[in-house]
């Protein structure tokens, strides 16, 4: 008997078992854990612009006509960039556009930004007027911004630039200038910038001293997501003999040019950042 009732036992318990653990308040898992997003250092920024007149450091590129420009950016870690631009120019050596390759990086010490690099300006399929202009404008020129915003509300910054070629005539440049700017109500902002042009003497294609000169410009925009209005003052010091000396400009009556005089420009500009179309 005692076997027969210990195989009952063992039965029972058998049966049993799987009962109570069923029955049993068993623990709640934990969630697992949310997976990470991967933010890639990479990142890549474009846009393009329109304008009636493209204008650099006070003198006109396109002979007072409009133009347009793009640029694409390549950026790692929000530090290090890599770009192209191109823009539509009317110069006497009739290049298709003017190309700028630019690369740098962007520190940030303490509130103070900064953009450290350089610009190499390209000017393809140029035709040389023989004894008037060279016979490449090409040239490289060093490039350092800072800037400071205070209360997100005001940008002050200071611009250093420097070639040892400038377009190609082999004379030294320096172009400092101070900016401003004033973010206002409904995406409204006012912006200025002055600066002083030291150009040296040019040796090529004959040895010729070039004016340095004042340039300042003042204006206000409109900024709707990625959409900018700009319109804005541009002005310089520069004589229109002296401009003529500058730019060798072929439309100039008497030597004397109009691409350094006043300017009123407006811009239509669209902006794109990759990381920012994804979200």
């Amino acid at each position: 008997m005692s076997g027969r009732l210990f195989a009952t036992c063992a039965l029972l318990a058998a049966f049993a078992a799987p009962a109570h653990a069923a029955d049993a308040p068993g623990k709640k898992q934990a969630p697992p854990p949310a997976p990470v997003p991967v933010v890639s250092p990479w990142d890549f920024a474009f846009g393009a612009k329109a304008y009636n007149d493209y204008n650099f450091r006070g003198i006109s590129q396109t002979d007072k006509k409009p133009g347009f420009g793009g640029y694409g950016e390549v950026r790692y870690d929000n530090f290090a960039y890599a770009g192209v631009a191109a823009y539509s120019v009317d110069l006497p050596t009739k290049p298709f556009a003017e190309v700028d390759l630019t690369a740098g990086i962007r520190p940030t010490l303490g509130p103070v930004n900064f953009d450290l690099g350089g610009i190499f300006y390209l000017y393809p399929s140029e035709s040389p007027i023989r004894g008037t202009t060279v016979s490449n404008s090409d040239f490289f020129e060093f490039a350092g911004k800072a800037s400071y915003t205070w209360n997100e509300t005001v940008t002050v910054g200071g611009n250093a630039f420097y070639t040892w070629n400038w377009l190609g005539t082999g004379a030294d440049a320096t172009y400092l200038s101070a900016t401003a700017k004033v973010a206002l109500p409904y995406n409204f902002a006012v912006s200025g910038e002055f600066g002083h042009y030291f150009i040296g003497t040019q040796t090529k294609p004959a040895r010729t001293p070039l004016a340095s000169y004042n340039y300042w410009n003042a204006g206000l925009s409109y900024t709707w997501k990625q959409v900018t209005l700009d319109a804005r003052y541009h002005g310089t010091d520069l004589k229109k003999s002296e401009c003529y000396t500058l730019t060798g400009d072929p439309g100039a009556v008497g030597g004397r040019s109009k691409w350094c005089g006043d300017a009123f420009i407006a811009t239509l500009a669209v902006d794109f950042v990759y990381s920012d179309l994804k979200k």
